[in-house]
């Protein structure tokens, strides 16, 4: 049972261990808080780029291609990894407003680094 004013959720234990290697980096934090802190980040950072960017917003990451939904022309746009570089499946570019977007997407850097 949590303690009062608190709720508890399950994660994958891969993903504990990874919130826990980074934690112990930190010791000034117990690991609740920290995921807690995270959590709240994220949830501020998404909040930002849903309100400030009227322009796009990012559906979500399916594999090696985000999904992203353009309010400018109304469209799902999808950009996927060729080559080790965004590409564009709608636009058929690398160089298109929608490759632009996610390159400021921190996640996605894991999607372009080349497998051994």
């Amino acid at each position: 049972m949590p303690k009062p004013g608190y709720k508890s959720i399950t994660i994958p234990e891969e993903i504990y261990d990874r919130f826990k290697s980074y934690k112990d980096n930190d010791s000034d934090y117990s690991l609740s808080k920290y995921v807690s802190h995270m959590l709240e980040g994220r949830i501020i950072q998404d909040k930002v780029m849903r309100e400030s960017n009227p322009i796009m917003y990012k559906i979500g990451i399916d594999g090696d291609t985000i999904v992203l939904r353009d309010y400018t022309t109304g469209m799902i746009a999808e950009v996927g990894v060729r080559d080790g570089k965004l590409y564009c499946k709608t636009c058929k570019d690398s160089r298109c407003i929608h490759c632009g977007f996610c390159y400021a997407l921190p996640e996605i850097y894991s999607m372009l680094k080349p497998t051994p």
